[in-house]
């Protein structure tokens, strides 16, 4: 296969449809929308080639690839500046690697070459495919002992960290340390049949003195992915009646499980959660939130979350919506009009 085909299986025209959407629905470049949508597009293509199946081409929509694709930089290379004087491997490879930051992909080494994984923005939530198994799944208290090795695993890939086991290990200290502290509130999805957690969110009280984090920019307040053993969000004692801040420091849901049943059910299980918080910080009125990954900007935004701080650097900002607005939620309501694509 010559990546440099690609035009030719995804016209342009259909390309210029995928890179609008995603300029409309993310903070995206132009130039990073083009290169992911011809990724996108050339991991397919090469997925259906290599298992021998028949995609009739051109292609006229994006399916998502299954798994992991080997695709080396000198590929990408080929698809991102084929048409261009300027390029190289190594920029190709910058490009993956901003794209993985962003959420778009995730990017595995096999020892032999660099594999990629299509995690697309444009998907209808009712439409997202379901496990192969219809598996049911129920909201659940995260349970140190047995929980904080697997969250910690797939958070470490939700930060884009690839195979670094040390933010596995870092990650999984956070969580330990923070189930210990009675204040926040940490809940799994876990499913029936092996209890095994494939979600997971944590509310985090926010004392006074770290409020102005919220006023600054959201990069330096994720703790999860800068190297330093000092929280710059510092986490209230229940009965904290200076306490007017909540941080949803963490929400994800398996991507084989991210449906619009299973998302309904974890965020009413999160509004019962914090209601009961509220009995012991009666005087939250503010909730922030750093969406990762543009799926969950999106569902923050259509929950009824508003962008009030962004970084210079970086695609992330903080999001906020006021707690009686969200307590007072219909979420199948507000949900099932959103739409991805």
């Amino acid at each position: 296969m010559n990546p440099a085909s690609i035009d030719e299986w995804f016209p342009t025209e259909q390309q210029r449809k995928y890179i609008s959407l995603l300029r409309g629905q993310t903070n995206l470049t132009r130039r990073r929308a083009e290169c992911f949508v011809k990724l996108w597009a050339y991991l397919l293509v090469k997925q259906y080639d290599e298992s021998g199946n028949n995609l009739e081409l051109p292609l006229t929509k994006l399916l998502a690839p299954k798994g992991f694709i080997p695709c080396t930089h000198k590929e990408a290379h080929e698809l991102f500046y084929s048409t261009q004087e300027r390029g190289s491997e190594r920029a190709a490879g910058m490009m993956m690697d901003k794209l993985a930051t962003i959420g778009l992909i995730e990017k595995e080494f096999d020892g032999n070459t660099t594999c990629v994984r299509v995690i697309s923005p444009l998907t209808n939530l009712n439409d997202t495919v379901q496990p192969k198994k219809s598996v049911e799944v129920f909201a659940d208290v995260f349970e140190p002992r047995i929980d904080t090795i697997p969250v910690s695993s797939y958070l470490r890939h939700h930060f884009n960290f690839g195979n670094n086991t040390a933010a596995s290990h870092r990650i999984a200290r956070i969580l330990r340390n923070w189930s210990k502290q009675s204040s926040a509130i940490m809940r799994v999805l876990r499913r029936c049949d092996n209890n095994y957690p494939v979600g997971f969110y944590v509310l985090y009280p926010v004392a006074k003195e770290s409020e102005e984090n919220y006023f600054t920019s959201p990069r330096h307040s994720l703790y999860f992915s800068v190297n330093s053993d000092s929280d710059p969000i510092k986490m209230a004692v229940p009965g904290d009646t200076n306490c007017t801040c909540i941080h949803i420091r963490g929400w994800y849901i398996e991507p084989d499980y991210l449906n619009f049943n299973n998302i309904c059910k974890f965020l009413e299980d999160g509004k019962q959660s914090l209601t009961k918080m509220q009995a012991d910080f009666p005087e939250l009125c503010d909730m922030y939130t750093i969406p990762l990954q543009p799926i969950y900007e999106q569902l923050a935004t259509a929950l009824g979350f508003h962008k009030i701080e962004s970084d210079p650097h970086s695609s992330v900002s903080w999001m906020y919506i006021a707690v009686d607005n969200y307590l007072k939620l219909e979420l199948t309501k507000v949900l099932s009009v959103l739409k991805f694509n």
